[in-house]
């Protein structure tokens, strides 16, 4: 049983809370906009705000989220695409014809001919961004219109020969980032 010292409990309204406990949330807490930041950076300081995360906390776990989301869609995603893409054959050699059979169209997907293109309204707006505002129009668009991964694989696919995409991309999420905390800041009652 834990003594009734300041080392192990807080005062928390008038009850005494575990120290403990609260590390744990507020660790929990960053972790969760740390990965929701590497995802949807638009929506995290809304998402910071609503459960309860400290504001220079919530400021450091977007920034970090945003960056590493980046990083990890940037470089991870294409190695990984590339393995599966080799071990789908395999996966469907050793599967059971059970399952083969009630999931056939894993299996032959991959043999079939391309299907035409189906353009949406998301992806007319990328290209036309790409069009007309070039790699400066995806850097700075990505972590507010376009989401983090969608950025990054765009970055890959169009820019791979740029020198300095990573760090362009980094400054971009850093620069919205710091946006967003001086909104924050000026205009408390907006989140």
């Amino acid at each position: 049983m834990l003594k009734n010292t300041s080392w192990y409990f807080i005062r928390q309204s008038s009850n005494l809370v575990p120290l403990y406990r609260k590390q744990e949330t507020m660790v929990s807490k960053f972790l969760q906009v740390l990965i929701l930041a590497s995802v949807k950076y638009f929506l995290t300081i809304p998402y910071a705000l609503v459960i309860g995360l400290q504001y220079e906390m919530a400021v450091t776990a977007i920034v970090a989220g945003g960056i590493l989301g980046f990083f990890f869609f940037y470089y991870l995603l294409k190695p990984v695409s590339a393995g599966l893409k080799h071990l789908r054959p395999l996966a469907c050699r050793i599967m059971p014809q059970i399952i083969r059979d009630r999931y056939s169209g894993f299996c032959s997907t991959w043999v079939t001919p391309k299907k035409k293109a189906l353009f949406s309204r998301r992806s007319r707006t990328i290209v036309r961004i790409k069009r007309k505002y070039g790699m400066w129009g995806i850097v700075i668009t990505t972590p507010v219109l376009l989401s983090i991964p969608v950025g990054a694989f765009l970055a890959r696919h169009y820019y791979k020969g740029e020198r300095n995409i990573v760090l362009y991309m980094m400054m971009s999420i850093l620069g919205w980032g710091i946006l967003f905390s001086a909104a924050l800041r000026l205009f408390p009652g907006i989140f």
